[in-house]
């Protein structure tokens, strides 16, 4: 994998042989525990590289984050899943703290796991809804930045992101090329409603043809309206 370690390095990301060993322990585990919890539909270990870690990284190119990860900021991860990309992410800053929240026990339960297993002190895997902990004291408004990838449209995801972040904080959307056009909009629309504003867009393609991405990011620039987000499931069923 020197070659996709060395599109890392050139993007920016922190590398470190500690780094790989961990990337790789990680790749290992996802590998193993996938087994038995249908993790990830990529499990050879080279797309598995491109798709997860790679892509996860990649974020490395907003000087939009390099600001968060300067600052050692806090980010929560919407819809971590697997751990992605919170995992990959915490392993390359380990001066940024991570939250890591799905809504699945076991896929927590996996997360979990890696911490421990990869030695990760930055990192707290949370079994919880985003409408609900949107609205927990200690958790809303707390956040430099919020990331999420693979998990809903992004005007959905702005209602999840939106309560969590500190005024001047970034919301970091991983997207396929399909974001530029309905999707945008409905993000844009969506963003004024929660007191947030585009703050740009990065397009990058992934080695070995294994497409095209683009990072949309959000910066919030006023409260988010307390009635956001809404009940469990509206935000996904009524999106803005």
């Amino acid at each position: 994998m020197r070659d996709v370690l060395d599109q890392m390095i050139a993007w920016g990301v922190p590398m470190s042989d500690e780094t790989e060993r961990r990337l790789r322990r990680y790749g290992e585990l996802l590998a193993e525990w996938n087994e038995r919890l249908n993790l990830t539909a990529i499990v050879e270990t080279r797309e598995m590289w491109i798709k997860h870690f790679l892509d996860s990284v990649a974020i490395a190119q907003v000087p939009a984050w390099r600001d968060v990860a300067k600052r050692g900021g806090r980010v929560i991860d919407i819809g971590s899943g697997a751990g992605i990309p919170g995992i990959p992410l915490a392993i390359g800053w380990r001066s940024v703290s991570f939250v890591l929240c799905d809504a699945s026990r076991k896929r927590v339960q996996f997360v979990e796991h890696v911490i421990g297993d990869l030695g990760l002190s930055n990192v707290k895997a949370l079994h919880a809804r985003m409408e609900e902990l949107g609205r927990q004291p200690g958790m809303r408004g707390s956040f430099d930045a919020a990331v999420a990838r693979a998990v809903a449209r992004s005007n959905v995801l702005l209602e999840y992101a939106a309560p969590m972040l500190r005024l001047g904080g970034r919301a970091f959307l991983y997207k396929g090329p399909s974001y530029l056009g309905e999707e945008e909009q409905d993000a844009v629309r969506a963003a004024r409603l929660l007191g947030a504003r585009p703050d740009g867009l990065t397009t990058y393609a992934l080695m070995d043809d294994q497409g095209e991405r683009v990072m949309a990011v959000f910066q919030q620039v006023e409260p988010c309206p307390k009635r956001f987000p809404r009940k469990p499931g509206t935000p996904s069923r009524q999106p803005l």
